[in-house]
C-alpha cells in the first residue's frame, strides 16, 4: 500500500470516530466515549498534516499545469516562484507523513517513575543525584506535569543516595525515555579545597508507571515487612513501623517506602514502584525479541550507558549519543532539555525511517 492509500485509510477511520461520537449510545457510555476521543486524539495530527498535504499537493499541480500554458513572463516568473515554494513544502510534509505512519511506542502515553541513585564519586555523586532530581522536577513544572516524591535516601550535606519520583502529565513517557543511563559531571566539588575537578556519575532510570491491568501481581507472591523509619545520618523519623518493604518473590524485585509517615501510605507508593518495574522488566524481554528494531532506538539507552556529561569548567553539557554540545549548562539544570531531547526524538525518527526502508 502507498503512502496516500495508506493515509486515505486513516483520514476514512478518523471520520468514522466523529461519526461515532456523536452517536447518543456512546455519548452516554463515558468509558466507551473517551476511549474514542483518545484514538480520534492520537489520528489528529496525521490527518491534520494530510489534508495540508493535499491542499499544497493540488496547489503545486495547479501552479505547474498553469505554468507549461502561460505565455505571460511577468506570470510565468511568478508561478517558477510558486512552483519553487510550494515543492520543498510537499517534500517537507511527506517526510513528516512518514514519521507519523510509524508504529507508536504503547508506552509514550504512560506516566514516568524515575529513579536517581548516587554512582562513582562519594557524597559529590549524592550532590549531583539531587541535581538531577531538581532538573527533572524543573522541566516538569515547565510542562505543566506532576511531581510526586516516592521514596528518598538523603544525605547529611543535602544530596541522595537515592531518589525515586512518579511524573504525572501528557505524554510524560515519550519525553522522558531518553534519560536513562549513567550521567556524568565535571567539576569542582565544594567540599575540595585544592580546586581539582573532579568526575562523579549518577544512574537515572525511566520507568513507564504500570496500570493496574498492565501487570497482574499475586499476593501470594508478595512478602511484605514492616520497620521503624530513619533519616539521614541514622536519625529516628518516626517512632512506628511505618516504613515498608515489599519482596517480589517471582522476580526478586525489592522495593522499601519510607517517606510517608502512614504504613498505608507507604505501601501503596512500594506498589507502585513495584508494578513499575516488573513491568519494565517484561518489556525488556520484549524488546529482547525484537533485538533488531532496538538497534534503530537512538535515545533508549541501557542502564549502564554513559549518556550525557554536564561540564561545570566549560559550561557545556554534551549528550553522547547524538554528539550533541550545548553550551548553556546552568538553563538545563533549570530544566531547559527541550532542545537536547528534541535533537534526540529527531534522531530516533530518522534512524526508524532508515530501518522502515
Amino acid at each position: 500500500m502507498d503512502l496516500t492509500s495508506k493515509l486515505s485509510v486513516v483520514e476514512q477511520h478518523y471520520e468514522e470516530l466523529n461519526e461515532k461520537l456523536c452517536r447518543p449510545e456512546v455519548i452516554a457510555d463515558q468509558a466507551a466515549y473517551r476511549a474514542l476521543m483518545k484514538e480520534r486524539s492520537s489520528l489528529e495530527p496525521t490527518v491534520s498534516t494530510y489534508r495540508t498535504y493535499k491542499e499544497v499537493q493540488a496547489n503545486l499541480k495547479e501552479a505547474r499545469d498553469l505554468l507549461q500554458d502561460s505565455p505571460d513572463p511577468e506570470m510565468k516568473a511568478y508561478l517558477e516562484e510558486e512552483v519553487a515554494t510550494l515543492s520543498p513544502r510537499l517534500d517537507q510534509l511527506e517526510e513528516k507523513l512518514l514519521t507519523l505512519l510509524l508504529p507508536k511506542d504503547p508506552l509514550d502515553e504512560k506516566n514516568t517513575i524515575m529513579e536517581i541513585r548516587a554512582g562513582t564519586g562519594g557524597e559529590e555523586a549524592s550532590l549531583f543525584a539531587a541535581d538531577l532530581y531538581r532538573m527533572y522536577s524543573h522541566l516538569a513544572e515547565r510542562k505543566g506535569w506532576k511531581t510526586e516524591i516516592m521514596s528518598s535516601s538523603p544525605t547529611e550535606l543535602g544530596g541522595f543516595k537515592e531518589i525515586i519520583f512518579s511524573i504525572q502529565g501528557e505524554r510524560v513517557y515519550s519525553y522522558l525515555k531518553y534519560e536513562r543511563g549513567v550521567h556524568r559531571v565535571q567539576r569542582v566539588p565544594a567540599t575540595e579545597a585544592g580546586g581539582r575537578i573532579h568526575t562523579s556519575t549518577a544512574t537515572v532510570a525511566v520507568l513507564a508507571e504500570a496500570e493496574d491491568f498492565d501487570v497482574q501481581i499475586s499476593h501470594t507472591d508478595l512478602t511484605i515487612d514492616t520497620y521503624r523509619a530513619s533519616g539521614a545520618g541514622g536519625q529516628h523519623v518516626n517512632k512506628t513501623d511505618s516504613a515498608v518493604r515489599i519482596t517480589h518473590l517471582p522476580t526478586g524485585v525489592v522495593v522499601a517506602c519510607q517517606d510517608e509517615r502512614s504504613q498505608h501510605q507507604n505501601k501503596e507508593k512500594a506498589m507502585r514502584i513495584l508494578r513499575a518495574r516488573i513491568y519494565e522488566i517484561k518489556q525488556i524481554e520484549q524488546e529482547q525479541e525484537i533485538a533488531a528494531q532496538r538497534k534503530s532506538q537512538v535515545g533508549s539507552g541501557e542502564r549502564s550507558e554513559k549518556i550525557r556529561t554536564y561540564n561545570f569548567p566549560d559550561n557545556r553539557v554534551t549528550d553522547h549519543r547524538t554528539r550533541q554540545t550545548v553550551k548553556n549548562l546552568p538553563e538545563v539544570l533549570e530544566g531547559d532539555l527541550d532542545d537536547i531531547l528534541e535533537t534526540l526524538i529527531a534522531e530516533e525518527q530518522k534512524a526508524r525511517l532508515q530501518a522502515a526502508g
